[in-house]
């Protein structure tokens, strides 16, 4: 079998190991071959293809990015994308696709299964986001990314009396605010699920201020919004892409917070620093599972299917139940953000 293979979206870490653990289970276990294009699917799209051996993948497991690089492309959006695609795929005499993504790469994946290739889906994405998979990979570095950074702004924002405002990744979706703000011991963590209310917030710093501390750490994911009729209006900023402006969200909750109550206040923006570097061990033996549970759904006959986590197993979900779809933090983990603040 001849077993094509990308990494789509936004880069995260743990997608080398998730290539690694691809190429080692095809050749050693089933003496598939395993062609990388380059870029997302853009790379099928344009037939930039690279071989991947044995050799290719020595030594890859703890680096952060992914060897094949990546792309925010979308056949089935581009005029002839999808017809590139498939000629590609004939022309390579590639048998099956395993696409690792996020929601996007995965919407696309759904649709190229449905021209009648065999896909197979792996969830990677920092945001935690895809439905149907209890993680995907890259989250949990990210978290760990982003607590590490609330940690030690703990330390300078006590030093100075300040309120530090903390923006992290997270549009559509708040799990890296919610879980990092839990670990990280923040104040007030807002995130997209819960549009918030600057008075209620503001009351709740002076609260805290003149009650028994001198600073305090607010978490905002990029993708936090106030609620309708509330004393703060703004729109989220977006760049050519659609992407939002990173600080844009951040920048606007400090600016209300100084201005609201006279306390001195710094904004620290996260940004890709949460995409980047070594991926955890968490990261590593998920991506690991993810990728050795692709090559089994392949030797099965399956098709159209993502690799999910369930509980303590690896399952495999149908494609047109997640594709599409948005996986938002639930009202109980919310609840304990609030109540721990």
């Amino acid at each position: 079998m001849r077993i094509g293979l990308i990494t789509g979206g936004g880069d995260c870490a743990g997608l080398n190991a998730a290539i690694r653990a691809v190429v080692k289970h095809a050749h050693g276990s089933y003496g598939h071959s395993v062609t990388g294009f380059r870029n997302g699917w853009r790379g099928v799209a344009e037939g930039d293809v690279r071989p991947l051996a044995r050799d290719d993948i020595r030594g890859v497991l703890a680096l952060g990015g992914t060897l094949l690089g990546t792309a925010r492309f979308h056949p089935h959006s581009e005029p002839g994308g999808m017809d590139a695609v498939l000629a590609t795929l004939e022309a390579e005499r590639i048998d099956a696709m395993i696409c690792v993504g996020g929601d996007g790469t995965l919407h696309a994946a759904s649709v190229v299964a449905e021209h009648g290739v065999n896909v197979i889906g792996i969830p990677k994405t920092i945001d935690n986001d895809v439905e149907g998979t209890d993680a995907s990979i890259g989250f949990e570095t990210a978290v760990h990314v982003a607590t590490e950074a609330i940690d030690r702004l703990h330390t300078t924002a006590e030093s100075h009396n300040r309120v530090m405002v903390v923006e992290v990744m997270g549009r559509h979706a708040g799990w890296i605010a919610v879980q990092a703000g839990i670990a990280g011991g923040a104040e007030i963590v807002l995130a997209p699920e819960a549009p918030f209310d600057m008075d209620r917030v503001v009351r709740t710093l002076k609260h805290r201020h003149r009650a028994h501390a001198s600073f305090s750490i607010v978490v905002v994911a990029e993708g936090a919004v106030p609620a309708e009729g509330t004393s703060l209006d703004f729109e989220t900023r977006l760049g050519p892409h659609g992407e939002i402006i990173a600080g844009s969200t951040g920048e606007r909750v400090a600016a209300a917070i100084a201005e609201r109550t006279g306390f001195e206040t710094r904004v620290t923006v996260l940004g890709h620093v949460q995409r980047g570097g070594t991926p955890l061990p968490g990261d590593r033996i998920l991506a690991s599972r993810f990728g050795y549970a692709a090559v089994e759904a392949l030797a099965e006959g399956r098709s159209a299917v993502m690799t999910a986590l369930r509980g303590d197993r690896v399952e495999l979900v149908p494609l047109s139940e997640v594709a599409g779809r948005l996986k938002r933090v639930p009202d109980e983990l919310i609840a304990v953000a609030s109540a721990l603040a």
